[in-house]
């Protein structure tokens, strides 16, 4: 593989983890991510890849990458991170499986797992072991380059969906590599991802979007806004994430998500019937139960609550 002086490193100084990375889709993801291993001095030089120019104006004059490529230089580097919308996966694979380097490992940072590696599969065919799955569970309501900052990932949860197919060295270049953003790494099939993050992610991005939508069909929604106040905010807040992220991702793990649903209209049943019945002692058992394993869970968390 053929790279800048700059990036193959200078005599006398350590080789970076990373001699050439290319961040397809410098945004809050790509962005944190090439902004901390540049941080560490793990990285040689920076690719941007994106479909707008005044993102990628914007991104070199932020500092996070060196150049603009297209997809096809950018199969040529060292490490691929695809920080792109679940429903962008396949046509971003398309474009770089017919130039892929044989020594390129693609990663992902999609937010689900089966459906990136089927389309990943079917990109990549006999070079699927090339590409390792991953999920940074960290993020924002913020977005474009200039949300990206190097502390994003330190004390999150990256989760890792190794595939039979990849080389060890592979997957140990993607954890070292999400280990320098000083995150801490989890490993899964894709199927138990998908499952889990339905749970705690997917669903609740669901649920604050319908019920900001149940407040603005109201009659008095204005006056209704107008009156709302910190759990207001708490709980909408991230309804204000991308429309397009998230259209994606709930048609993708469409699945999973229809059972924690189902499990959720369980729950509210339970509380429904409880306060029709006028049964205080339950309902009160109820709250104290869910009120005590959220502190619990809460004070072995970190701060800010950005987690997505």
């Amino acid at each position: 593989m053929s790279h800048p002086d700059s990036a193959r490193g200078t005599p006398g100084f350590p080789r970076p983890l990373v001699p050439v990375l290319a961040v397809v889709g410098v945004g809050l993801i790509g962005g944190s991510f090439a902004a901390a291993l540049r941080r560490a001095g793990q990285v040689g030089e920076v690719w941007g890849v994106g479909r707008q120019a005044a993102t990628l104006e914007q991104a070199l004059e932020l500092g996070l990458i060196d150049r603009a490529v297209s997809l096809e230089d950018a199969a040529r580097a060292d490490l691929v991170l695809m920080a792109v919308p679940v429903g962008a996966t396949r046509a971003t694979l398309d474009g770089l499986a017919p130039h892929l380097g044989p020594d390129t490992i693609v990663t992902d940072a999609g937010s689900t797992k089966m459906d990136v590696v089927r389309a990943a599969r079917e990109a990549l065919g006999a070079r699927i072991g090339q590409f390792v799955p991953g999920h940074p569970i960290a993020g924002s309501e913020r977005s474009g380059p200039a949300a990206a900052f190097p502390d994003l990932y330190r004390g999150r949860t990256v989760i890792l969906t190794p595939l039979d197919e990849n080389p060890p060295a592979a997957v140990d270049l993607v954890e070292r590599a999400w280990a320098t953003c000083g995150a801490e790494i989890r490993t899964m099939r894709p199927g138990e991802h998908d499952t889990v993050l339905a749970s705690v992610s997917h669903v609740p991005h669901l649920l604050a979007f319908a019920y900001m939508a149940q407040v603005l069909e109201a009659a008095d929604a204005g006056l209704r806004l107008d009156l709302a106040g910190s759990g207001f905010r708490d709980f909408t807040r991230i309804a204000g994430g991308s429309p397009d992220m998230w259209r994606d991702i709930f048609l993708a793990n469409r699945d999973a998500m229809m059972q924690e649903t189902a499990a959720v209209r369980r729950a509210l049943d339970a509380f429904e019937q409880a306060m029709s019945e006028g049964d205080e002692a339950r309902l009160r058992a109820m709250l104290e139960a869910v009120s005590a394993s959220r502190r619990a869970w809460r004070a072995g968390q970190p701060s800010p609550d950005t987690n997505e």
